[in-house]
């Protein structure tokens, strides 16, 4: 099997009603995956790919959304759920083999605002890159 991952989004962008709450919950995520936090001004923050800001007041909240972080590895996926339910998020599914395809491994978990997030790992593989480097 052949993946290719890193060409489809340039960025997720999420409104979020506790931005301090979310900062908390992603932020012990991002130190599991070693991915670092940054801010880009009062209110927002972002890792990688991902951007968060408060909600519009009176907007819902998430529920609809479902981002899944890639693990180096299944101890990987563990951490990163023992992570994100000790941060404040919900049980959607422990750690575990999948359907998939064979090797898939992942966990299931809500965020702050009941979004549906995963770390998932795909099985033994070899990167072509550890990241993709954009130079402007």
């Amino acid at each position: 099997m052949e993946f290719h991952r890193g060409r489809l989004f340039d960025h997720v962008h999420l409104r979020v009603k506790d931005l301090e709450a979310s900062k908390k919950f992603y932020q012990a995520i991002m130190d599991v995956l070693g991915v670092p936090m940054g801010s880009v001004g009062p209110g927002t923050f972002y890792a990688d790919e991902l951007f968060v800001t408060p909600a519009d007041p009176g907007a819902p909240s998430g529920r609809g959304v479902h981002l899944a972080f890639q693990a180096k590895d299944r101890e990987t996926v563990h951490r990163v759920y023992e992570a994100a339910l000790k941060a404040g998020g919900k049980d959607n599914g422990a750690p575990g083999e999948r359907k998939y395809h064979p090797g898939y491994y992942a966990a299931f978990f809500f965020d702050p605002d009941g979004n549906n997030i995963e770390a998932v790992y795909h099985g033994p593989g070899k990167r072509s890159a550890d990241s993709v480097v954009i130079v402007a």
